[in-house]
């Protein structure tokens, strides 16, 4: 039998993580077709059946299962140790995948990076931005980015930007219908816009502090989003109070447009952090790139 070639080896790792030929074929820089047309190849030079396929799913099969955590590793430190070589020329180069919150990307993120693609030309940098809190070792991300207080133990993790706090926002004309919250339990009795992020169990509890206590607050109201831009135009619109980062709000609650309630309840806590394994060997490029994205204030 022919040895499978490391592209459809890496190409099949692909697949099996983004569970998508699309996706896969995204990130890989092919089409679909040419994709799936590898794999089956790679089926029939090994001859046995690597992914099972359905209309709205790809999924390793027990034999695809063995292939990922025999082969991924060496795949993996093969990579690692072509990104090494980078260190031999004059500037950092290679690619770097990171995982980041929107919130993050924007304020912290951005400007940071910015500079950093200015300065390392030779760097790609992928950026995936969604609320979603991922495995990036299994999904092969070299950093994500994340609260201080949600970094697993055994992460790496760097500060790269200042304390956040919450802010519990409403309009003044809704405040004036439905009077002020006192206390975080007021909250049962307000119409309050929700956060959806599934990996936090689904809706976000919102969480308060004062003194020794401290407060896990489910809310209610009609509307549920994904995404705080949205929750922020919401609260704008009236809808109900919203809870933000203070960042977000505060440009608003300074115009008038909002008033922050429950001050008092939402000290600052620690803010964002780069996080990744300690046993990944890192290249130059990423060295790098933590230097720029570390918090100096």
């Amino acid at each position: 039998m022919t040895r499978a070639s490391l592209a459809d080896l890496n190409a099949f790792l692909a697949v099996a993580r983004e569970r998508s030929f699309t996706r896969a074929a995204a990130q890989l820089g092919v089409s679909p077709s040419a994709l799936s047309q590898a794999m089956r190849g790679l089926e029939e030079r090994l001859g046995m059946r690597l992914l099972t396929r359905t209309t709205r799913s790809v999924a390793p099969t027990e034999a695809g299962e063995r292939l990922i955590a025999t082969v991924g590793p060496h795949l993996e430190g093969i990579e690692t140790g072509l990104a090494a070589l980078s260190a031999l020329r004059d500037k950092p180069a290679g690619t770097i995948r990171i995982s980041c919150v929107d919130h993050a990307a924007e304020t912290i993120l951005w400007p940071a990076l910015a500079t950093f693609l200015s300065d390392c030309p030779a760097v790609q940098v992928e950026l995936v931005v969604d609320n979603i809190l991922r495995d990036i070792v299994s999904e092969r991300f070299d950093a994500g980015i994340r609260m201080g207080e949600r970094v697993a133990r055994d992460m790496v993790a760097v500060r790269i930007g200042p304390d956040i706090r919450m802010a519990a926002v409403a309009t003044p004309e809704y405040f004036v219908r439905r009077g002020k919250p006192k206390t975080p339990q007021d909250l049962a009795t307000h119409d309050c816009i929700n956060l959806r992020m599934p990996t936090l169990g689904g809706i976000y509890a919102w969480e308060f502090e004062k003194g020794s206590r401290e407060l896990a607050v489910r809310v209610e109201g009609q509307l549920t989003v994904n995404d705080i831009a949205v929750i922020r135009q919401a609260a704008l619109n009236g809808v109900g109070i919203a809870f933000m980062p203070d960042d977000i709000a505060r440009p608003h609650v300074d115009a008038g447009e909002l008033v922050h309630v429950l001050a008092d309840w939402t000290p600052p806590f620690p803010g964002y952090h780069l996080y990744y394994p300690s046993r990944r060997q890192h290249s130059p490029a990423f060295a790098a790139f933590v230097e720029a994205l570390r918090h100096r204030g």
